[in-house]
C-alpha cells in the first residue's frame, strides 16, 4: 500500500490533496455554525484542564472539579460583557451631541473639498444621497445578517459551556478513541501530538489573556494622559480588537481616532491617539507577544497572514481568531508525519538545519519520555 502511494505520480497526489482541501473548506463553510463552537470549546477545555486536574487531585468529585472552573469562567465572561455594555450605554447617552458635532465637522470638510478640489457642495450632497439610498436598499439584508449574528452569539453563550463541560468530562474517552484509531505502530506519535497540541493551545490562550490585560492597561494610561473622553470604553475596545491578528488593531485605530475627532475640541488629540495606539502596538509586537506567548507558536508571518485571511473568509471573525492555534496544531501534526514534513517546514519559521536553544530543549524533552510512554501504552489516559 505504501509502495503504491510512493509510486503515484506527482500530479495525482497533488490533485488528491487539492480535492481534500476543497472538501474540507466546503465542510467548514457549510457546518461552521456547529464546528466553530466545538473548536472554541476544545480550546477552552484545554485551558481549563490544569485547573480541573488540580481540583480533582484535592479529592473533589469529577463533576464538581469540572463544573466549578467552567462556571467561574463564564461568570467572568458575562461580567466583562456587562462592563462593556455599560460603557457602550454611557457612550450612547452622548450620541445626540456627537451627532451634532459630526454634522459640523462634515460641513467643514465639504467646504474644504469645495475650496481645494473644486467639487461643489451640491454635488457632494448628491453623492451622499446616492450612498444613503444604496444603504437603505441593502438595509433588510444588513438587518437579517445582524439578527443572524445575534442568534449565533446566543447559541455560543448557551452551547459553549455545555460543550466545554462535556469535552472535559469525556476527555479520557476521546483520547482513547483518537489513540485507538492509529493501531499501526504510531500510537506513541499520536500521544506526543496530543500532548504538544495541548501545550501549544494552553500557552497561546493564556498568553493572549495576559497580553490583552497589558494592552488594555497601556491604552488606558495613554488615553488618561491625553485626557480624552470614553477612556475605558476605547481602551477596552482596542484591547479586544487586538485579539484579531493584523486587522483588529487597524480597525481599533480608525474607530478610536474618529470618536476622538467627534468628541474632542482639539484636533491634535486625534493624532496623539494614533501615536498612543501605535506605541502600544510596537510594545505588544516586540516585547509582550514574544515574551508572554513565547516560541511555542512557531509559524512564519506569511503563513500567519494568509491563514488569518482564509479563516476570516471561511468563518468570519471566529475563524480569524482560531487560525493561529489551528496552524500551530497542524504544524505539530505535519512534523510528526514523514510524508507531511515539507508542509511543516513551509508553516514554520526555521529550516530543518537551523536550531536554537528552545528547539534543543524541546527535542531533548520529547525524546526522553518515549520509554515511559511505552510502559504506559496499555492504559491511554488523558495526560
Amino acid at each position: 500500500m505504501d509502495k503504491t502511494a510512493d509510486n503515484s505520480p506527482f500530479y495525482l497526489k497533488f490533485g488528491v490533496s487539492l480535492l481534500a482541501i476543497g472538501l474540507l473548506a466546503a465542510g467548514v463553510v457549510l457546518g461552521r455554525d456547529i464546528i466553530i463552537p466545538i473548536l472554541f470549546a476544545i480550546l477552552l477545555a484545554t485551558l481549563l484542564l490544569p485547573i480541573v486536574k488540580f481540583l480533582k487531585s484535592k479529592g473533589l468529585h469529577k463533576v464538581l472539579s469540572i463544573l466549578i472552573p467552567v462556571v467561574l469562567t463564564f461568570v467572568t465572561f458575562v461580567a466583562i460583557l456587562y462592563f462593556l455594555s455599560t460603557q457602550i450605554m454611557h457612550f450612547l447617552d452622548d450620541a445626540p451631541a456627537l451627532k451634532e458635532r459630526f454634522v459640523t465637522l462634515g460641513h467643514s470638510f465639504q467646504k474644504w473639498v469645495n475650496e481645494h478640489m473644486n467639487i461643489a457642495v451640491s454635488k457632494q450632497n448628491e453623492y451622499i444621497e446616492d450612498t444613503v439610498a444604496g444603504i437603505k436598499e441593502k438595509s433588510p439584508q444588513v438587518v437579517g445578517k445582524t439578527l443572524g449574528s445575534l442568534t449565533g452569539s446566543l447559541a455560543y453563550v448557551v452551547l459553549l459551556p455545555i460543550y466545554t463541560f462535556l469535552i472535559l468530562y469525556y476527555r479520557e474517552t476521546i483520547k482513547y478513541f483518537i489513540v485507538g484509531v492509529f493501531k499501526n505502530g504510531t500510537e506513541e506519535e499520536v500521544r506526543d501530538v496530543l500532548l504538544q497540541s495541548s501545550t501549544i493551545a494552553q500557552k497561546y490562550v493564556t498568553g493572549l489573556m495576559i497580553e490583552t490585560t497589558i494592552v488594555f492597561t497601556l491604552n488606558t494610561i495613554g488615553f488618561l494622559i491625553l485626557g480624552i473622553k470614553y477612556v475605558v470604553f476605547l481602551a477596552l475596545l482596542a484591547a479586544l480588537l487586538n485579539l484579531i491578528p493584523y486587522v483588529g488593531m487597524l480597525v481599533a485605530n480608525i474607530f478610536c481616532m474618529v470618536i476622538t475627532l467627534v468628541s474632542s475640541e482639539e484636533p491634535k488629540l486625534v493624532l496623539w491617539v494614533g501615536v498612543v495606539l501605535a506605541v502600544v502596538q510596537i510594545i505588544d509586537n516586540n516585547f509582550t507577544m514574544p515574551w508572554i506567548v513565547g516560541n511555542k507558536v512557531r509559524i512564519n508571518a506569511l503563513v500567519t497572514i494568509v491563514g488569518v485571511l482564509v479563516g476570516g473568509a471561511l468563518c468570519g471573525i471566529p475563524g480569524m481568531f482560531l487560525a493561529i492555534p489551528g496552524l500551530a496544531v497542524l504544524k505539530v501534526i505535519f512534523d510528526k508525519v514523514p510524508q507531511l514534513r515539507p508542509w511543516g517546514v513551509l508553516l514554520g519559521d526555521q529550516l530543518p538545519g537551523e536550531s536554537d536553544e528552545n528547539n534543543t530543549d524541546e527535542k531533548s524533552t520529547t525524546k526522553r519520555p518515549l520509554r515511559i510512554r511505552r510502559q504506559k501504552a496499555k492504559s491511554p489516559t488523558f495526560e
